[in-house]
């Protein structure tokens, strides 16, 4: 069902969660210290505190698109509202950290609920002239979040305590939902009637657990295990996903569809690349710096500015402009970035940090909507829902990568340690073979997007099953 909506209602309604979304996980990142301080963890339990929010939003996302394009995208929608406000206003009461820990992935879950039904609200509601401008929209509201997070992030932590910053976000969780429930008037759900895969989802999400758990044991064999576990699963995933009648992953739309392919794979590598940066800067700013987490945040601020500038533009440019050329140049850019901050040191001035963020904020802004257009405009209508999910999922899969990666520097240089002066020098090891690793994905996605072929002057021609009412 398609009702003539209020425009600048929906990108409000869609645009308050993703704002605060955002806020609330760069602002963490900014707080990480001080919740070490308070809640007794050392460097690897640290790293645990963004990935286990990715890791409870990367296991539900694609399953739930595919819930979403059967039983409505606003009903699914409504639900990760509530369950993301309820489990942000329980950590504000989190007495250990294991329940901290449980508790963000929770709340991840919640995540999972809005982002993938809110990106296909969008692509539902706007059409194809209109969907780059309407993607950089609520990009820019994801962005003004990571913007505004590290700032307003340290100043709250740094007066109020950490735990203010999630009791921020109830308020707001709560009114969204009135406006949903109140003022979205409609429904979409193009898939109405058919089945769910129960296997698949189980799978992936045993797939994703046994991943990033492994990954936080290596070099021990267990972890080893658990790491190779995960792998032979996703080749199981693979294979009972090219044979079920409705799959959650749907492979068809990987076959002979080029722009999607490559679309998606670039955006797991930028992701990769890019994700798991403010955190060590985080970290870097306050630990080794000795900077407060006001002025950190302040400082890791240079980035977004950038990005919410930018993406509105870049957005708009992609419905006229082959996506592929602006991805490429985004990429170009975040990888002269990333080389900058590979010589990060002790003494490196913050005007050099701050250069470094604006060149890779420039980079990501050319990077996201075109990238996001290409994808939703090359399926058909009634798989909006599942293309947005494996986009998000692409996009969280190269984030836990990300945080993966710090998670087994921090495991091979540090072990058990918490970040003081006597191991700052295995922290800036970590840091400076993090950064590399992110250079060198970051250039191997330039060559990823040219892949990909172009979008407006060529229809790739969908698989058999997939395609339907396509749109230009």
């Amino acid at each position: 069902m398609e009702t003539v909506l209020n425009r600048p209602l929906v990108h409000l309604i869609m645009g308050l969660p993703a704002f605060f979304i955002a806020f609330m996980a760069t602002a963490v990142n900014v707080a990480l210290p001080m919740i070490g301080t308070d809640l007794a963890m050392n460097a690897l339990m640290l790293s645990w505190v963004p990935s286990a929010y990715l890791l409870g939003t990367a296991m539900f996302l694609l399953p739930i698109g595919r819930v979403s394009d059967i039983h409505g995208r606003k009903k699914t929608f409504i639900i990760g509202l509530g369950l993301f406000t309820l489990t942000t206003l329980l950590i504000v009461f989190a007495p250990s950290a294991v329940a901290f820990i449980l508790l963000r992935l929770i709340q991840g879950v919640g995540a999972a609920l809005i982002v993938g039904p809110a990106m296909a609200i969008i692509t539902s509601i706007f059409p194809p002239e209109e969907r780059g401008r309407a993607l950089g929209i609520n990009l820019s509201a994801v962005y003004l979040g990571v913007m505004l997070g590290p700032f307003l992030g340290g100043v709250i932590t740094q007066h109020l305590g950490w735990r203010s910053l999630f009791l921020c976000a109830v308020p707001v969780g709560v009114f969204v939902v009135y406006l949903v429930l109140t003022r979205l008037e409609g429904e979409w759900a193009d898939a109405r009637g058919e089945r769910f895969d129960h296997v698949g989802s189980t799978l992936y999400a045993l797939i994703l657990v046994a991943f990033m758990w492994g990954l936080s044991m290596v070099p021990s064999w267990w972890g080893v295990l658990l790491v190779g576990a995960s792998l032979a699963g996703m080749i199981a995933f693979v294979k009972w996903e090219q044979k079920v009648e409705h799959p959650i992953f749907d492979i068809r739309l990987f076959r002979k569809n080029r722009v999607f392919v490559y679309s998606n794979l670039t955006a797991m590598i930028q992701y990769s690349a890019t994700f798991a940066l403010v955190f060590l800067l985080s970290l870097y700013l306050q630990y080794v710096k000795g900077f407060s987490p006001q002025t950190a945040g302040l400082i890791l601020m240079a980035q977004p500015i950038i990005m919410v500038l930018l993406t509105p533009s870049a957005g708009r440019l992609s419905d006229r402009i082959e996506p592929r050329l602006l991805v490429s140049a985004g990429m170009g850019l975040t990888s002269l970035g990333l080389f900058m901050l590979i010589f990060l040191h002790e003494d490196t001035r913050v005007f050099t940090i701050v250069a470094a963020l604006v060149m890779i904020g420039t980079g990501i802004a050319l990077f996201s909507s075109p990238n996001s257009n290409a994808i939703m405009s090359s399926v058909a209508k009634k798989h909006y829902g599942v293309a947005a999910g494996i986009l998000s999922t692409m996009r969280l899969t190269g984030q836990m990568i990300s945080m993966a990666a710090i998670m087994l520097l921090f495991s091979l240089n540090m072990g058990a340690e918490q970040i003081a002066p006597h191991t700052y020098p295995a922290f800036m090891k970590s840091v400076h073979s993090a950064l590399i690793i992110f250079c060198v994905l970051s250039i191997s996605g330039i060559f990823m997007s040219l892949a990909r072929g172009n979008m407006h002057t060529e229809r790739t021609p969908a698989p058999r099953g997939v395609q339907g009412d396509m749109e230009a």
